[in-house]
């Protein structure tokens, strides 16, 4: 009866420690804490927070998010783009500054890099895994956005 004993509780044990140690590197492979980092001077990281807080608003419209989408465009948008922009969505029944009728579950912005202003691509990944890419155009000395398409001004 001891040999059993024995077995069973070397088994129990090796099974005790194997379930620790999983549980830990499971518990470390979910990493360390996640670092977001911009500066108000960088375009690319003006852009990626336009879109991150115009997704967080859009997503949350029953407390108050359209007010907030609205005040994002004025804030992140050129005048005469934000006319633009209207006129687009009244023809294409459709959000323009994401140029779609649902609000995207993830977000990316890739610096596209140009000249005489900054271009960047905008990923939007929708809730099936689908994604849409649009390029978005901003001004370096205004940091305002000044076009959203599919295609830069520079034909991109």
């Amino acid at each position: 009866m001891n040999s059993k004993k024995a077995t069973r509780r070397t088994a129990l044990a090796a099974g005790l420690a194997l379930a620790l140690g999983l549980g830990l590197a499971a518990q470390a492979s979910a990493g360390a804490p996640r670092t977001v980092s911009g500066s108000p001077d960088d375009n690319i990281t003006r852009i990626a927070d336009f879109y991150g807080a115009y997704v967080d608003a859009e997503s949350d419209l029953d407390s108050g998010g359209g007010k907030l989408a609205t005040e994002l465009r004025n804030y992140y948008l050129t005048p005469a783009y934000l006319k633009e922009l209207k006129a687009w969505e009244a023809k294409n029944h459709a959000d323009g500054v994401l140029q779609a009728q649902n609000t995207p579950m993830s977000w990316k912005v890739t610096d596209n890099g140009t000249a005489d202003y900054t271009e960047a691509t905008v990923t939007l990944t929708w809730g099936g895994g689908d994604t849409t890419k649009l390029v978005v155009d901003m001004t370096r000395t205004s940091h305002k956005i000044f076009h959203i398409g599919t295609k830069g001004i520079g034909g991109k």
